[in-house]
């Protein structure tokens, strides 16, 4: 077994082992879209959460689902699929993002324009951390499917590392500041984006 599916093999058995996971990804499931999964802060703090030993789920602010489909990108259809996924499973903080559309309002969430991502893969590849380019979906056979372009190292050895594809240097300074990793995981190393080894625009 190569690094990475031992990596792939502790995070299956992580998600399998916490109950909200597991209910958010049959919720996800039921929704019957081919391109769809829960990904970023909420896989993150699933396996941080572990990895620090916390017998309680930190809470979530969001469980995000991301889907692609370059057929519908028409607000309204994330609207529609959030209600649905409420009535599967309400109680959960539920934010639904079609990767399809997020070029036709990046520039006035963050002012400056991005080109259309192609696929689920390369809209995750361009996530702001490289420790939250990590999407799971249930498979049909009820394994579960990792999508992690960058690989799951940064994800288990928790670093919080710039991940320059999208995400702004300012903007990245902004988002660790509001994010607040270690008051929360204190085991986790900040990489500062002085020291990132990429290069910043």
């Amino acid at each position: 077994m190569s690094g990475q599916e031992a990596l792939a093999a502790r995070l299956r058995a992580i998600a399998r082992a916490t109950p909200w996971c597991m209910q958010a990804l049959q919720a996800v499931q039921q929704l019957g879209l081919p391109h769809c999964c829960i990904g970023a802060g909420a896989v993150r703090t699933l396996v941080w959460d572990a990895l620090h030993g916390y017998a309680q789920a930190s809470a979530l602010s969001d469980v995000d689902v991301a889907y692609f489909d370059a057929h519908d990108v028409q607000a309204r259809r994330e609207v529609e699929l959030r209600q649905r996924l409420e009535t599967l499973l309400p109680g959960v903080p539920w934010e639904v993002c079609n990767q399809a559309r997020v070029h036709l309002w990046f520039e006035d969430a963050f002012g400056y324009v991005v080109p259309p991502l192609l696929s689920l893969d390369d809209a995750i590849a361009s996530w702001p951390e490289f420790a939250t380019a990590v999407g799971i979906y249930l498979q049909p056979d009820g394994e579960i499917g990792i999508i992690a372009p960058h690989g799951l190292d940064e994800l288990f050895a928790m670093v919080v590392r710039r991940n320059p594809a999208r995400i702004s240097l300012d903007g990245y300074v902004q988002r660790l500041a509001s994010k607040n990793y270690a008051a929360h995981w204190p085991r986790v190393t900040i990489i500062a984006p002085e020291d990132d080894g990429v290069k910043h625009n």
